[in-house]
């Protein structure tokens, strides 16, 4: 499947219970990379508006690049009287902004979507700077630390499509290394949602990796989910962890360093 059309059936899902980022990460873009009032940012991928959204808060003319249509409909539709946010149906490759536009390029839950060498490119020919600033964060589901996340990643690893190959662990230092075409800072926040069952259940249908309504999988894996519930809840609730990871710096020409 084409990677920019794997959500336009979860839309609704996404925008209802995928999670903000925490307090922590804008402090973070405002005090180090000066992302504040003012400053032109392209938000590439920018999917439904949660880092769109983060970005305006800080008082950013905010360029969200997101080429689903779906999802952008999402962020129009939740932003439509701001008059500082841009929606663009471009893609991480081709953005569509004029070269020399904007004065940093953040990527929130999107990076392993992209052909990082044409992305590079296209960031380098879109920033003010040669030394333009780039942030790329995501929350990364923590995977162990209670029987509900151990119990929950086994869920994924059984009914999961393709879920080890479009998960972003794959972004490894080297990978970020040869992107940023040098070295860069990087920094982790902890975040967290707390679920009741339909919270839960929205928040596996969000993921593109788990089985569809038409799947003959779709149904066994919501009743293992209400199993899974059942067993690890408390008072109706049960805990989702994250480490919200931030990579940044500047973007290095090549032969730069």
């Amino acid at each position: 499947m084409d990677p920019t059309a794997r959500f336009s059936d979860r839309v609704a899902d996404y925008v209802k219970h995928r999670p903000g980022y925490p307090e922590a990460l804008a402090s973070t873009l405002r005090q180090e990379l000066g992302i504040s009032t003012g400053s032109v940012v392209a938000d590439v991928g920018s999917g439904t508006g949660i880092s769109t959204d983060m970005l305006l808060r800080l008082g950013c003319d905010v360029y969200a690049v997101e080429p689903n249509a779906d999802m952008r409909r999402a962020a129009e539709a939740q932003f439509s009287a701001e008059p500082r946010f841009h929606s663009v149906a471009g893609r991480a490759e081709a953005t569509l902004l004029p070269d020399a536009s904007v004065d940093a390029v953040t990527a929130g839950q999107a990076f392993h979507w992209f052909d990082r060498d044409l992305a590079r490119g296209e960031f380098l020919r879109i920033l003010r700077r040669r030394d333009g600033l780039v942030a790329l964060f995501w929350n990364t589901r923590k995977i162990d630390g209670t029987s509900f996340l151990i119990a929950y990643e086994q869920l994924l690893q059984q009914y999961g499509t393709d879920y080890q190959q479009v998960n972003h662990r794959n972004v490894d230092p080297e990978a970020l290394r040869a992107f940023f075409g040098g070295s860069y800072h990087a920094q982790v926040f902890d975040h967290e949602q707390v679920f009741d069952f339909d919270g839960l259940r929205g928040r596996l249908l969000s993921s593109s990796y788990v089985p569809g309504a038409s799947h003959p999988n779709h149904a066994p894996m919501l009743a293992a989910l209400r199993r899974l519930f059942d067993e690890h809840q408390r008072d109706g609730r049960v805990h989702f962890g994250y480490d919200t990871e931030l990579f940044f710096g500047p973007l290095q020409a090549a032969g730069v360093d």
